[in-house]
């Protein structure tokens, strides 16, 4: 079996997530970090043959690289071989206890109360503009009839910050993010926040089967 290149990217966005993963029988992957604060879900265009755990991803993928066209086995249920002419890598599987793992049931939202849309600038300027201005901060705020992103470091009234409107609203609001919990990949995304499960954005990806989970922050504001 061959990975593709989308599922390649899907993964190393993954490991910046969660550094371990497992792999569950059949086309689709998840993860959750460490915290429970980011879980993200993605069909892929490979039907894995078993369940199987990675201890470590990054080293996986980079085991990966050693090869131009890797072909991946799974004749042999504690390891999988990766192969390409003749060169061979053997990569043992990990324990599911030593990886902290999704739950069983998907996550699904009943009330989607805030609905927009960020496209690929839109959401690369707002990650540029949070490194330029070292602002650690993402907030949705609902106000006058509009919905604006705002990069900033919210404990200061004085922090420089970026801002985009994304779209109209009848609501107020004000739903936090910390930036460094946004690990998703580049790209456009259909976003849903909702008071859900204490408050939780949901980012649908245009680009890729994928939908990321992620935890507003405990002062986020739903009138």
């Amino acid at each position: 079996m061959k990975l593709s290149e989308k599922t390649t990217n899907i993964l190393k966005n993954f490991s910046n997530i969660n550094t371990s993963i497992l792999f569950k029988e059949g086309n689709v992957v998840r993860t959750i970090s460490n915290m429970k604060n980011i879980y993200a879900e993605a069909t892929v265009d490979e039907t894995f043959p078993r369940d199987f755990g990675v201890y470590d991803l990054p080293q996986f993928l980079n085991g990966l690289n050693l090869h131009r066209q890797p072909d991946l086995n799974f004749d042999n249920e504690s390891y999988l071989v990766i192969k390409e002419g003749r060169s061979r890598s053997k990569f043992f599987f990990a324990a599911e206890s030593t990886i902290v793992t999704p739950p069983d049931k998907k996550i699904s939202l009943t009330h989607e109360e805030i609905n927009f849309n960020i496209d690929t600038n839109q959401l690369d300027k707002l990650l540029k503009a949070s490194a330029v201005f070292d602002a650690p901060d993402l907030s949705a705020i609902g106000k006058d009839g509009v919905i604006e992103l705002v990069v900033r470091d919210k404990k200061s009234d004085t922090s420089n910050n970026y801002s985009v409107t994304v779209g109209e609203t009848d609501l107020e609001f004000v739903c936090n993010f910390k930036v460094e919990n946004l690990k998703i990949i580049s790209g456009s995304y259909d976003v849903c926040l909702s008071r859900e499960k204490s408050g939780i954005g949901r980012f649908i990806s245009k680009d890729y089967d994928l939908t990321y989970y992620i935890a507003l922050e405990p002062d986020s504001v739903f009138n």
